[in-house]
């Protein structure tokens, strides 16, 4: 069930003691549907943390889980009083008959903000998100990445303990991402527990947490560099598809092919390709990616970033899903 901390005021100290905020063992159902399955996630004051997956991963389910707006079937949420949570839903929150400030001011009010204070900061963030001069133009006829920026900024303007984005910089161009950017490091700065949703990989890379889900259930999850050395098996890069076994165990990427390699004995297209690189050596892990030329040649090991050990993780789940449904059908067979 969820269980916010106890108290409704807006009092920064009453939650200054929390070391974090998050979900332990959440199940979430939707009648027949379980959208969350025994997650747990942690978010640190001070410090940005990545929830990725795909459609219907959950991603969604578990930020509204952790604003509060979404209660669980079971498991523990341990949540701010709701004035310490600043909200972005996956649209921009604002309201589109109001102009940047009246939205900034409406949101202060129902934060129970001084005004001065509101007015402070709102120009602060306007000035430096690039959007001073259309403080008085109408939220609906802000461009798509001004929008985005209006609904971060009316989600910290409170300072709140905890901020949760849904897709903040999903189909934006990238000086807005840049600016959408530095004010969520500067809502961590300022000690919020930063939780933010991405479909982009490389984002994700500069949180210091990643949760990746996938189908409701945690896929992986730690610093990306914990992730990134916690993928079993070895990759490689090839301008040839492989055939046989290995070719569902390889996806292209930026033109060529990665292909994944489990731990145990090579396959047969693996083994080729290491015949004809015999004086490279099995160093997948030190491998330098600054090193392009020489990493995409035919058959040459590449170390993984985090899209690629996510990627991993997916494919892992569904070859051991498959595996054992094989087994089972075969068990089946035999009685």
């Amino acid at each position: 069930m969820t269980a916010p901390s106890p108290g409704r005021e807006a009092d920064p100290a009453a939650t200054a003691t929390r070391d974090w905020w998050g979900t332990e063992d959440v199940c979430v159902r939707y009648g027949d549907k379980l959208a969350l399955e025994h997650v747990t996630f942690r978010a640190m004051p001070g410090r940005v943390s990545a929830v990725v997956g795909g459609d219907g991963a959950g991603r969604t389910t578990l930020l509204r889980c952790l604003a509060g707006a979404l209660a669980v079937t079971s498991g523990h949420v341990r949540l701010p009083p709701p004035l310490r949570i600043g909200y972005l839903s996956a649209g921009s929150g604002t309201y589109p008959d109001l102009s940047v400030n009246e939205n900034l001011a409406f949101r202060a009010t129902a934060y129970q903000l001084p005004a001065a204070v509101a007015r402070e900061r709102s120009a602060e963030f306007l000035e430096r998100a690039g959007l001073s001069d259309a403080r008085d133009r109408l939220a609906g006829r802000l461009s798509g990445g001004m929008r985005q920026k209006l609904g971060v900024i009316a989600s910290m303007l409170h300072r709140p303990d905890l901020l949760v984005l849904d897709e903040p910089t999903t189909g934006i161009d990238p000086v807005s991402r840049a600016d959408l950017w530095w004010l969520i490091a500067q809502a961590a700065a300022n000690g919020a527990a930063v939780v933010f949703a991405t479909s982009y990989l490389d984002e994700a890379e500069r949180a210091v947490s990643v949760l990746a889900l996938d189908d409701g259930r945690e896929l992986a999850s730690g610093t990306p560099e914990e992730i990134i050395a916690a993928m079993p098996g070895m990759l490689w890069a090839s301008d040839a598809r492989p055939e046989g076994e290995a070719r569902r165990r390889a996806w292209r990427r930026g033109g060529r092919w990665r292909i994944w390699e489990p731990p145990g004995p090579p396959s047969a297209p693996i083994t080729d390709l290491r015949h004809e690189n015999q004086d490279e050596p099995d160093m997948i892990m030190t491998q330098i990616r600054e090193e392009p030329d020489e990493l995409w040649k035919a058959g040459r090991p590449v170390a993984p970033d985090l899209q690629d050990a996510v990627t991993v993780a997916i494919l892992a789940r569904e070859l051991a899903g498959a595996e054992a449904e094989s087994v089972e059908l075969e068990g089946g067979g035999s009685r």
